[in-house]
């Protein structure tokens, strides 16, 4: 069986090479939504850039319109988004069934050229065989994987948080800087009239009583206190 497959060595080596890649992109997508599931477990301590800017981007939208309409919709244009480096994920899910496609492609070309060659029906044999299980692993990898209920989930996930736990946090946030707003006018009026104060007392310091200097009898009454006394020692 080996030395059958020796014998179209660069067909086979593109068919496996095809076959590999598209695996590989299939457990690279899995790899990603399973991790963004896990994040959003614990959206509000996330680290995640993505998922940050999310946020960042759900609560200015609802500052400028007071409420997001459609929540599901903005979840799934972020989704869509996604990306490795620069490469979209809806991108690579795409290129995955492409390279299985060409894959196949190509062993069905090896196939006709040996047909074409003469040669006789086992030297062509290792391109269906090798077609059929490459069309296995890869359907075997998907299943595994499950990308479209993940990224259900993933959706699931991103709505529950941004329509019950965010936007509640920012009606609240919203009413507490608007009972601000409303106490600021009194401590401004207030912290006036105490400067006010002070200035005035600043320039007339004699406006208020001096109990300490101030004598306790008039002149008259002092002299009259003088001769009693005068008159009571003598």
């Amino acid at each position: 069986m080996f030395t059958l497959l020796f014998q179209h060595k660069n067909f086979m080596i593109s068919i496996l090479l095809l076959l590999s890649l598209s695996i590989i992109c299939q457990i690279i997508m899995g790899v990603i939504y399973h991790k963004l599931i896990w994040e959003t477990e614990n959206m509000s301590t996330t680290n995640n850039k993505a998922l940050q800017q999310l946020k960042l981007k759900f609560s200015s939208c609802s500052k400028i319109n007071e409420r997001v309409s459609n929540v599901s919709i903005f979840v799934d244009k972020f989704m869509n988004q996604i990306k490795i480096g620069c490469i979209p994920l809806s991108f690579l899910k795409h290129l995955s069934g492409q390279l299985m496609l060409l894959a196949i492609l190509v062993a069905g070309i090896g196939a006709c050229l040996g047909i074409s060659r003469g040669e006789n029906f086992f030297t062509i044999v290792p391109f269906y065989v090798i077609s059929f299980l490459g069309l296995y692993c890869y359907f075997a990898v998907s299943s595994l994987i499950d990308i479209p209920s993940k990224t259900k989930i993933l959706r699931t996930n991103l709505v529950d948080y941004l329509e019950n736990h965010m936007a509640g946090r920012l009606k609240q946030t919203q009413s507490d800087m608007q009972l601000i707003n409303m106490d600021e006018p009194d401590d401004t009026a207030s912290s006036k009239n105490k400067s006010i104060l002070s200035t005035e007392n600043a320039k007339n310091p004699n406006t208020q009583p001096d109990t300490q200097n101030s004598p306790a009898f008039s002149k008259s009454e002092a002299e009259e206190l003088e001769n009693l006394l005068k008159e009571f020692l003598t």
